[in-house]
C-alpha cells in the first residue's frame, strides 16, 4: 500500500507558477501509473492530468493543456504538477492519486487506488 503527501500549494496572483509534488512511501512507485486532480469549492473533484508508470505518455485536462506539465522521478518516489500561466479558475485543493491496476492512464477518479491528503492552491486575480 503506498502513501501520498502533496505539497508546493499556496497562494499566488494571477499568471504566475507553482510546482506541486506528490511524495511516495510504501510502495513500488513505478508500478502505479499517477494522476493530479483538484477540487474547487462546492464542486466535484475533477481530473487534472495523468501520467504513465514510466512517464513515457501523459494526459491532460483541456482546462490546463499548454499550461500545466505533470511528470514523475521514479528513483525519487514523487510526481510533479507544472502550473504555469495559473488563472482564478485554477484556485482548489489539489490531490495526486496512484493507479495501481493499469498499464496506460485513466482520467477516472474510481480507477485510482490511493489518494493524497490534497495541498491548496489559490490563485488571486
Amino acid at each position: 500500500q503506498v502513501q501520498l503527501v502533496e505539497s508546493g500549494g499556496g497562494l499566488v496572483q494571477a499568471g504566475d507558477s507553482l510546482r506541486l509534488s506528490c511524495a511516495a512511501s510504501g510502495g513500488t512507485f513505478s508500478s502505479y501509473a499517477m494522476g493530479w486532480f483538484r477540487q474547487a469549492p462546492g464542486k466535484e473533484r475533477e481530473f487534472v492530468a495523468a501520467i504513465t508508470r514510466n512517464g513515457a505518455s501523459t494526459y491532460y485536462a483541456d482546462s490546463v493543456k499548454g499550461r500545466f506539465t505533470i511528470s514523475r522521478d521514479n528513483a525519487k518516489n514523487t510526481v510533479y504538477l507544472q502550473m504555469n500561466s495559473l488563472k482564478p479558475e485554477d484556485t482548489a485543493v489539489y490531490y495526486c492519486a496512484a493507479d495501481s491496476a493499469r498499464w496506460g492512464i485513466s482520467r477516472l477518479r474510481h480507477d485510482y487506488d490511493y489518494w493524497g491528503q490534497g495541498t491548496q492552491v489559490t490563485v488571486s486575480s
